[in-house]
């Protein structure tokens, strides 16, 4: 069987978290900063996990995370 191409776009967004779960960054957190309140900039920080429904898709684009 031939080798899968890695999608170079998703394998620089996503990583893999030590339970093998899918780490992601938050949408809208690189400009209008002054118009978020402090505490929605504070959540914006930090990474969130890829929803269960939507981890097989995202797999897929890399096929040897």
């Amino acid at each position: 069987m031939p080798k899968l191409k890695t999608n170079r776009s998703a394998a620089k967004r996503f990583k893999l978290t030590g339970g093998g779960r899918l780490r992601r960054h938050r949408a809208g957190g690189s400009h209008l900063q002054r118009k978020k309140s402090g505490t929605r900039r504070r959540r914006l920080r930090r990474a969130d996990l890829v929803h269960p429904v939507d981890e097989a898709r995202v797999r897929r684009l890399l096929p040897y995370l």
